[in-house]
């Protein structure tokens, strides 16, 4: 089954917990902290794998968790950091944060290989923690949580030559001749249902990719017959190549036929009509054939035109060394534009206050990130490390706020689950 589009959420592993511990041994006195550092959280790594050619592994894999990292023991003890999650995926394939709507990595070569949700960090033993006016603290921290992502996973074929065209216009039997491919070929619409690959061999060391997608129709870009879901695998071929049926087989134009396609494939993504393009005008041996080739012509001014019969293979070599050739003067150009990449985001500083708080009731909701990861990674085991925390929310300057907003002593605070009393 070809899949090449799904949808998975994301959870990077936790980090490990840090450990509260003191050394108590015979013969060394004031054998002060002891506990050691939690490990990390296991990233999730998408790799690429030569041998995929489909998402389908994970189309029945809609959640991906990492691994904890282990935690921190006594006797200095560092948790072990847990194993990365690797998911293999097709070359071609594109990650996209579903939030943002950035692009994540475009794995387009053969050792790609990016991390995308990261694992959190180990937490802090009580050792971590020992400074010169306080060498031995009552607290350690919890492990960092893990990132979680939504993400949409698109595979987009890699291929030099895109064929597009009608439904039966024999863009099957075509790269079936011209490469090893071995597609459906029938003598009814739509045989073809998912996109082929076939590699053409010009010359000993020479050689490119041809991808043959599903026939479209007008409406396609819309949704019509097999709509626009195989149009995205064209957006990375350096040519495209329209198979027009010049036999006019069950009374087609095929000077609308290349109207009709030219209008699909601008609807869908108008960085398509600036990609060379040619014409291959197929089933030459037919009736009315070269009538209507004469006719197209006329019409038809500012792109090279093949003859061919795909059927008897006839002027099959003139395509490819045509195709070839203007290969050799297209450099390959990246599909994205950079400013689309979420590592190209330029986060400028704003004097902006890294949390909200609003009234529900009689309690005060804190939201913001840094505060509920503060809260998350903080064991309130100890009054130190109540006050730790206590301390910390003070410096990011929630207790101003909170009075400046009218809190009153004994007021109820609440972040996340959690209810605080507040204290001025």
């Amino acid at each position: 089954m070809f899949i090449d589009e799904v949808t998975i959420e994301l959870y990077a592993g936790d980090g490990g917990n840090g450990c509260m511990a003191f050394r108590r041994e015979k013969y060394i006195p004031m054998g002060g902290p002891y506990g050691g550092n939690g490990g990390s959280g296991s990233d999730i790594i998408f790799e690429v794998d030569e041998g995929l050619n489909t998402l389908i592994d994970l189309r029945y894999k809609r959640v991906i968790k990492g691994d904890k990292g282990a935690n921190g023991e006594g006797k200095a003890k560092h948790g072990a950091s847990a194993k990365d999650v690797v998911v293999k995926v097709p070359l071609g394939t594109v990650i996209t944060d579903t939030e943002t709507n950035l692009i994540i990595a475009d794995l387009t070569q053969k050792e790609d290989r990016v991390v995308v949700a990261f694992g959190g960090r180990g937490g802090r033993g009580n050792m971590a923690f020992a400074t010169r006016s306080n060498p031995a603290p009552a607290f350690a921290e919890n492990g960092e949580p893990g990132e979680y992502k939504k993400v949409k996973v698109e595979l987009k074929l890699l291929a030099d030559v895109g064929l597009v065209g009608m439904p039966s216009v024999g863009k099957s039997t075509l790269i079936s001749q011209i490469s090893a491919s071995k597609p459906k070929i029938a003598a009814y619409h739509f045989t073809t249902l998912t996109p082929n690959l076939g590699v053409v061999r010009v010359s000993e060391n020479k050689s490119f990719v041809v991808a043959d997608l599903p026939g479209l129709i007008e409406g396609a870009s819309l949704g019509e017959g097999l709509g626009d879901r195989f149009l995205k695998h064209i957006e990375r071929t350096r040519v495209i190549a329209h198979v027009i049926d010049m036999s006019g087989f069950e009374g087609r134009d095929p000077y609308q036929d290349y109207l009709i396609l030219q209008q699909e494939l601008c609807k869908f993504n108008e960085r398509l009509m600036k990609k060379p393009q040619i014409i291959i005008a197929n089933k030459m041996d037919m009736e009315n054939a070269s009538y209507n080739l004469k006719v197209f012509q006329e019409r038809i001014n500012n792109i090279p035109i093949y003859p061919i019969s795909a059927m008897k293979k006839e002027g099959l070599q003139t395509v490819i060394h045509a195709l070839s050739e203007q290969l050799d003067r297209i450099e390959k150009q990246p599909l994205y534009e950079e400013q689309q990449f979420e590592r190209h985001i330029l986060y400028q500083f704003k004097n902006e206050k890294p949390f909200t708080i609003s009234k529900d009731g009689e309690a005060w909701i804190i939201r913001g990130k840094e505060v509920e990861k503060l809260l998350r990674m903080t064991r309130f085991t100890t009054d130190e490390a109540a006050a730790r925390f206590a301390n910390k929310l003070r410096k990011m300057g929630i207790d101003d706020c909170l009075r400046e907003m009218g809190a009153e002593d004994g007021d109820t605070v609440r972040i996340l689950d959690f209810e605080f009393e507040y204290k001025l």
